[in-house]
């Protein structure tokens, strides 16, 4: 099985992609430029793949409660389901940008290249996170 990872937000979104079900990998930080653009963008890449399964990042609040983001993550998410074969599935990334945001100060990272980094090692956070739990 295949499985592409989105990490959305209202300014960047990260992609990651597992073409083997086993290991998730960043593919992208996309920079939003408006939601039909962006669910064509996103619909191709999990389309050209054949990817059965598109995960994306819940972001629900600390206390397990959902807030308004998860209502725009589920709605972008409706919306993107007519335009694909996969299934939609949901993954808790609660603190899975602060996870990302660590591990690239350990690694020395410049704050400028970190900014264009995180969104996608957040989705690989995140897919990798759905893959363990499977």
């Amino acid at each position: 099985m295949k499985y592409l990872a989105i990490d959305l937000g209202d300014v960047r979104t990260g992609i990651a992609i597992s073409e083997s079900g086993i290991i998730a990998t960043g593919m992208e930080t996309y920079k939003r430029v408006g939601m039909q653009k962006d669910l064509q963008y996103i619909a191709d890449i999990a389309n050209r793949y054949n990817v059965d399964v598109v995960v994306f990042g819940l972001p629900l609040n600390m206390d397990g409660t959902e807030g308004e983001r998860v209502e725009k993550t589920r709605a972008f998410a409706d919306k993107l389901q007519p335009l694909i074969k996969a299934k939609i599935d949901y993954e808790d990334e609660r603190l899975t940008s602060v996870e990302a945001e660590g591990f690239l100060l350990e690694s020395n990272m410049r704050r400028d290249k970190r900014k264009q980094v995180i969104d996608k090692l957040a989705a690989t956070i995140i897919l990798q996170s759905y893959l363990d739990r499977k």
